[in-house]
């Protein structure tokens, strides 16, 4: 039997956001250390338990049936050891806030002078995670989430709605004189999207499948930046090319701007007495919100 004393913390904490985040490159510069050490650090981890907690693909690494439910369980752990050292550290008056990465850089962070303008004496700690957090198992106060508001931890609350258009250069716009023209461009597509081209033919009165001979990404971003540097268009949503779209790399070649079933949602944990902090907070968002939707 192998003996759990000498299983390193560091170790573990690597192998949780291995997990997490889903890759070495990524628990790596969340840690602070290179991917070799993050490596070495899972490699020494499964030699101290005895067991494989991934599987090395040519695609990445892969949970194993073990790896899946210790992870789980490590999660849980770390969750309650933040809790622990939250209270210890007198700091459970500060929110916990868990936001859509885009929504964080894009809307929240300008905007908190205001924030701390109206409240000044609230503590917020902002993280800005694009995975979803179990609200009833973690001490996060409130999250704010991009999605279509099917969560069952928590109460969602619709906060900007999103709509879908195509993305591109200026000069890659400059081939499309209208929209049958994709039909004919490479488009830049990304796994797992919210929304769909259908819905943007139908909405347009397009027919017959698209081409999508353009580069496929696993994260939206990369999507983004392939468009560009011009290399086809993209399906994107309002708040994810605003700053884009603004200072000109991107144009929207076609006006037509179509209502998706996906946005920004405020989600507060179940059957969870709201904190003064988290009232503060809901109370300023609603009121920011307002005041755009009326200018």
């Amino acid at each position: 039997m192998k003996n759990l004393n000498k299983v390193h913390l560091n170790g573990l904490k690597a192998v949780e956001a291995i997990g997490r985040l889903g890759s070495l490159p990524k628990a790596a510069e969340e840690l602070g250390v290179s991917v070799s050490a993050v490596s070495q650090q899972l490699i020494r981890t499964e030699a101290q338990i005895g067991h494989a907690i991934f599987d090395r693909t040519r695609g990445g690494l892969v949970s194993t049936s073990f790896g899946m439910t210790f992870l789980a369980r490590l999660a849980e752990g770390f969750q309650h050891l933040s809790k622990a050292v939250a209270l210890a550290e007198g700091v459970d008056q500060t929110l916990l806030l868990s936001v859509a990465p885009t929504f964080a850089s894009k809307w929240l962070v300008p905007r908190l002078g205001r924030l701390r303008a109206a409240y000044p004496d609230l503590k917020i700690r902002i993280d800005p995670s694009p995975g979803i957090l179990d609200l009833k198992s973690s001490d996060i106060d409130l999250a704010i989430r991009l999605g279509s508001g099917d969560w069952q931890d928590g109460e969602p609350e619709c906060l900007l709605p999103q709509k879908m258009f195509p993305v591109c250069t200026r000069s890659f716009a400059e081939r499309l004189s209208g929209p049958a023209d994709i039909f004919n461009q490479p488009i830049i597509c990304y796994e797992n999207p919210m929304f769909s081209w259908d819905d943007w033919q139908a909405a347009t009165g397009l027919a017959g499948p698209l081409p999508f001979d353009g580069p496929t990404f696993s994260d939206p971003w990369l999507g983004l930046d392939a468009a560009i540097s011009g290399q086809g268009i993209m399906l994107a949503w309002d708040l994810f090319v605003e700053d884009a779209l603004a200072d000109g790399r991107l144009v929207a070649p076609f006006p037509m701007r179509v209502p998706s079933s996906i946005g920004y949602w405020l989600v507060s944990p179940k059957n969870r007495k709201a904190t003064p902090q988290m009232q503060h907070f809901q109370r300023w968002i609603r009121s920011e919100i307002a005041q755009e939707n009326a200018t």
